[in-house]
């Protein structure tokens, strides 16, 4: 485990114009269509943006990250998607080693810190790093007061009985969230205590949800005492007045790094190279800060939102990404949640 390896990587060109001709909306050149697994206002504010700067019509449909994948996959023959924007860089991976994703190296690579860089280069430039987002713990102050529950401040207080019912989590198979959390678990723990925790966990468990966002939106609005995501969300929520409490377990936690990737065979190639431009400029990172989202930008121009968790107090497992995304890892690992924890009883 360490403490400051992430600080380390986020230390230390200059940024013209996010595309050429941005400065006035262009005439129309083309479409794109672009899966978007980042929060659905993102995804509206960058298409808007996108199709201003360069005249290109954006097609935006919004899913979780393991729904994305899946439709990426089915699609293969007939690909109907040009760009995936968002989400953890396992599922991103895992279709990037499956053939499914087209190889882009942008010209936006230099600008970008050297953890995005590498995350190129490990993927053989078929995705790309965009944001990091570590995973933590999100309550809400006033249930677990109207409860008498203690707030947890390490994963292992989550299996306390008192919490029966009262956690939520994605579903791993859909969401890209929940799955950061399983590889997570098995790599702190190691496999065997790992879905141990896993299965003691699932007793307390109330709902499997769909999307890696909608625990942090039960959490916020009272619907569950406690959510499992990634802590910048979690913050949205409570900027945005939730009654919404962070925790960055004491054991160590993961991490995402949020990619953006060319869907190979899409029928827009080059609007979906642009786009992949657009995610990893400035302009497009910049509007987490402006909606309040304290992910940390990829692109070392980006701004960073002041109330950004601060890496450097957060304890960071050495998540190893590569493997957790390599395609016979993620199937062996999902399977064997969905036969081991996932069909038991609660």
């Amino acid at each position: 485990m360490i403490r400051h390896r992430l600080p380390r990587l986020l230390a230390g060109a200059a940024f013209a114009a996010t595309l050429a001709g941005a400065s006035a909306p262009a005439f129309a050149q083309g479409q794109v269509t672009v899966y978007c697994s980042i929060l659905e206002e993102q995804c509206r504010e960058g298409a808007a943006m996108f199709e201003k700067a360069t005249g290109i019509k954006v097609a935006m449909v919004r899913k979780s990250t393991g729904e994305v994948y899946a439709q990426v996959k089915a699609e293969a023959n007939n690909p109907r998607g040009d760009v995936w924007w968002g989400g953890p860089g396992e599922p991103h991976l895992q279709a990037a080693a499956e053939g499914l994703l087209d190889a882009y190296k942008s010209p936006k690579l230099p600008e970008l810190h050297g953890w995005a860089q590498r995350h190129a280069e490990q993927a053989k430039f078929r995705t790309n790093a965009i944001y990091l987002g570590a995973l933590g713990i999100g309550y809400n102050s006033e249930v677990l007061k109207k409860r008498g529950i203690a707030a947890p401040k390490c994963w292992a207080d989550l299996l306390d009985a008192k919490f029966r019912d009262e956690v939520q989590i994605a579903d791993p198979g859909s969401s890209g969230t929940a799955y950061v959390f399983l590889a997570t678990t098995v790599q702190r723990l190691g496999e065997d205590k790992g879905f141990d925790f896993l299965k003691s966990l699932h007793r307390n468990i109330s709902q499997y949800t769909k999307s890696g966002i909608a625990p942090v939106k039960a959490t916020a609005l009272g619907e569950t005492a406690v959510g499992i995501a990634f802590i910048h969300d979690m913050l949205t929520q409570k900027l945005q007045g939730a009654p919404i409490e962070t925790v960055a377990p004491c054991e160590g936690t993961g991490y995402e790094t949020g990619s953006v990737s060319v869907i190979k065979g899409g029928k827009n190639p080059e609007a979906a190279r642009k786009f992949v431009d657009f995610t990893l400029s400035p302009d497009a990172q910049n509007i987490n800060a402006k909606l309040k989202i304290n992910s940390i930008p990829s692109n070392r121009n980006s701004l960073l939102s002041p109330d950004a968790p601060k890496f450097s107090e957060i304890k960071l497992i050495d998540y190893d990404t590569p493997r957790w995304g390599a395609p016979e890892e993620r199937s062996r690992l999902l399977k064997k949640f969905d036969a081991e924890v996932k069909a038991l009883p609660r």
